[in-house]
């Protein structure tokens, strides 16, 4: 869905008389405001299916945001899901990293797109539910690991739909290093 400049402009005055009159209804104003300022006005058809929207072609980044955030809570999942030894063994073997994988989120400054979606996905239409209240700022680039993090994770998942392995989350979690810098 795309709203005209003037489109936009009513429907936040309505958020604000909402506000204003203490209106109980079906439609979330902060949502609408939210999409709408973070021109995400793609997520009214997903919060709202049974109206009837004109359909219209969905932002690139889209995608791209719910594979990298289905494939962090499955290795999240799976980590979760190893033994003592097993996450012991795992972390001496994903080096430079020596903490429990966790979903870093993206940069703030230079993917800035990615986080609004993420943050639209996760706290206003309840989808990742994992990765509810966490910080989605990275505070460094992080697309570019997380693309080549998502090619090794479509490749180990191509057979498997279960819960990644000790073995699949090494394979997953070392392409987080560039490869110029792995030894």
């Amino acid at each position: 869905m795309k709203l005209t400049n003037g489109e936009r402009l009513i429907t936040l005055m309505l958020c604000e008389l909402y506000d204003k009159l203490d209106v109980m209804g079906e439609v979330d104003p902060d949502f609408l405001r939210t999409a709408i300022y973070t021109e995400n006005e793609w997520s009214l058809a997903w919060k709202y299916p049974g109206i009837p929207f004109e359909s219209v072609e969905e932002p690139p980044e889209l995608r791209e945001v719910l594979d990298i955030l289905e494939m962090w809570s499955f290795i999240e999942m799976s980590y979760n899901e190893l033994n003592e030894q097993e996450k012991n063994s795992l972390i001496s073997k994903t080096h430079p990293f020596t903490t429990a994988p966790k979903f870093p989120g993206f940069d703030g400054n230079n993917e800035a797109e990615y986080i609004s979606i993420s943050s639209i996905l996760i706290d206003q239409l309840d989808r990742f539910q994992y990765f509810n209240g966490r910080d989605l700022n990275a505070h460094m680039p992080t697309l570019e690991m997380h693309r080549r993090m998502l090619e090794k994770f479509k490749e180990v998942r191509e057979e498997n739909w279960n819960l990644l392995g000790i073995d699949e989350l090494e394979s997953v979690l070392n392409e987080r290093v560039h490869p110029e810098n792995r030894a």
